[in-house]
């Protein structure tokens, strides 16, 4: 007869072996999306892109009632992430006086549309078209940013000069820091997914997770979003497309999840991600709230919405939308 506590451990370390094969696989599968994408960003970077797409995107700075010289800034974000363009606006803000509705409509900006490259890679790798991904979120931003602009100057909200509370030390340009602080980001997240799994595991066996999903239903219906993508909607939120974007590539494969359900969480989550850590670090640009947060959330459960009733129910989703 085998022992309680013998079969309780077997299950344990049944379980955790489960976990770490798991967490494993999750995590190749999201590196062998962004070690490429990462390595051609870089390559672009050195080789002006970030240069030009400032030219390009300079004159659209007008429509959303921003200086030119914003277009650095932005360019930056779109190629390389939030905190380099945030080393790039404090440089480039010292010969301009922004107020505090430009510094919020920029932020607003950066916040929906950043790191194209890599966190477009994920969501191609989970099943979006890079059409779909760049339309949603340059789109997106643009026009998010025109209507906080008009909002901003027909109230007369937030017309107050911006003060820089804070400013970082400029960044080490050499090729090793980049390649150490790139190698350090890539060895943290092998850890973060391990957790994450753990932790659906634990919530779905203490029963969070079925009342997640009963707090949720409401919020995840109006926008069309599935029961079974709840978990990975919550972790994107908070976290960030790259986990909520590399639980999806596994969902995706596995069917658990429907196609439907995939690109429309992959939809939301390219609009609204990160919102806790992501905005308080707009917050120390001077960014306000009410762009930044809350137009940002309700402008993306606008958007959804509209999309979810585009699409049919029980659509497997266009072809078109999920293969380039």
């Amino acid at each position: 007869m085998t022992r309680p506590s013998a079969s309780l451990f077997a299950r344990i370390v049944h379980e955790l072996t489960t976990l770490s094969r798991d967490s494993v696989k999750v995590y190749l599968t999201l590196m062998r999306v962004m070690i490429p994408a990462i390595i051609a960003v870089k390559l672009l970077d050195m080789a002006g892109a970030t240069q030009w797409l400032a030219w390009l995107l300079s004159p659209a700075m007008h429509l959303v009632g921003l200086p030119e010289s914003m277009g650095i800034v932005w360019a930056t974000t779109l190629v390389t992430n939030i905190y380099t363009a945030m080393a790039i606006f404090f440089t480039v803000s010292a010969t301009e006086s922004l107020t505090v509705a430009q510094v919020t409509v920029l932020s607003t900006m950066m916040l929906i549309a950043h790191a194209l490259p890599v966190e477009g890679a994920i969501a191609k790798a989970a099943g979006m078209s890079w059409r779909m991904t760049i339309a949603l979120r340059v789109g997106g931003a643009m026009v998010l940013g025109g209507l906080l602009n008009l909002a901003y100057r027909a109230t007369g909200s937030l017309q107050q000069t911006n003060v820089l509370q804070w400013q970082p030390d400029a960044p080490d340009p050499g090729l090793l820091s980049w390649a150490l602080g790139q190698l350090q980001v890539i060895a943290m997240i092998l850890p973060i997914i391990a957790v994450l799994m753990l932790l659906l595991r634990v919530l779905r066996l203490i029963g969070v997770e079925r009342l997640l999903h009963v707090l949720l239903s409401p919020l995840l219906k109006a926008i069309g979003i599935g029961r079974q993508a709840a978990n990975t909607t919550i972790i994107g939120i908070m976290l960030g497309i790259s986990y909520g974007g590399g639980l999806l590539i596994r969902e995706a494969k596995s069917g658990a999840v429907g196609k439907r359900d995939i690109l429309l969480t992959l939809a939301f989550l390219n609009l609204c991600h990160s919102l806790i850590e992501d905005t308080l670090v707009m917050m120390l640009l001077g960014a306000d709230l009410s762009g930044i947060l809350w137009a940002r959330l309700a402008f993306s459960l606008l958007v959804i919405g509209v999309i979810a009733r585009l699409m049919p129910q029980g659509s497997a989703a266009p072809k078109r939308a999920l293969s380039s």
